[in-house]
């Protein structure tokens, strides 16, 4: 009995062995189908959003960017900033609906006004200003341009845009200041044709800016205010690069997670000149003036 029991234990050693090498192999994957992985080899493209993305709270998770036309699983590729504007035209790369050398038409009325408004500015000292109708004032976009408007029998006044004229203002509206509608004709007319352009005045004035009420290190609104030309873009620098601030219909520009708040900022106009300011302190509604203005054009 002891030799058969020496035997059988000497045969199953190899048994055992073998059995103990195939699970191994096994559970390492050898020997089974390869594994498939998603060749990313970069970010994951899908459909271009025409609107910044809004500002979410701080996460510790990586940001995650999916493929719009794609039922894949999203990338883990960090979001990069949204891609520069499409130039609308060659000497005006980052305009928007209104361009410089293209004329429009329309109507011109007129209303009471101190030259605030929708644009947020102070009352303006300067009599000559109008409200932009809603379609044209494309969120903003359109305060503080200066445009040449023009009455069918020549008479012309330049004017700056400070607010919004809703509906019932039609495309190509312009509602005037009473003083910039006498300039080109008499009031009891009420309502004439015009015709009307983007202009870029010569400007002794520098530029200011301003933080919106409430605002401090965690959040702020920076507004640009007396610039010559219209704006593009609004950019902080926050952990050592630049970040591109979106831009509200009351023309603020918003950080909404304070990123920048208190750091420089570089504006740029809608010709692709980049100004730089050096840092102001956050000032809640103090209007903070800078040395410098865009170019004419």
């Amino acid at each position: 009995m002891p030799k058969r029991w020496v035997v059988a234990s000497v045969v199953a050693l190899p048994v055992v062995t073998a059995a103990v090498i195939v699970v191994a192999l096994t559970a390492n994957g050898t020997g089974g189908p390869e594994p498939t992985f998603r060749p990313d080899g970069g970010q994951a493209i899908g459909a271009t959003a025409t609107t910044p993305p809004v500002s979410a709270p701080p996460s510790s998770a990586a940001s995650t960017t999916t493929a719009a036309s794609s039922a894949a699983a999203p990338s883990t590729t960090p979001s990069t900033p949204a891609p520069a504007p499409v130039a609308a035209s060659g000497d005006a790369p980052l305009a928007g609906k209104i361009e410089p050398g293209t004329t429009r038409s329309g109507v011109a009325t007129f209303y009471d006004t101190d030259g605030g408004g929708a644009c947020g500015y102070d009352p303006s000292p300067d009599p000559l200003t109008a409200a932009m109708n809603s379609s044209d004032y494309e969120g903003s976009k359109a305060c503080g341009a200066y445009v040449l408007v023009r009455a069918a029998g020549g008479a012309s006044v330049t004017v700056r845009i400070t607010n919004l004229c809703p509906a019932p203002c039609q495309v190509g509206q312009l509602d005037l200041s009473p003083q910039a509608f006498d300039h080109l004709a008499a009031r009891n007319l009420g309502e004439i044709p015009i015709t009307w352009k983007l202009v870029s005045p010569p400007r002794s004035k520098r530029i200011s800016l301003r933080h919106k009420a409430g605002s401090s290190q965690y959040w702020c609104g920076i507004q640009v205010i007396d610039h010559a030309n219209p704006l593009a873009r609004l950019e902080v620098r926050a952990g050592g690069e630049w970040k591109q601030l979106q831009r509200t219909d009351y023309n603020y520009f918003l950080s909404e997670n304070g990123a920048g708040c208190g750091g420089a900022v570089a504006i740029t106009d809608i010709y692709g000149e980049r100004l730089v300011v050096d840092p102001l302190p956050v000032k809640a509604d103090v209007t903070q003036p800078t040395a410098l203005q865009f170019a004419q054009h």
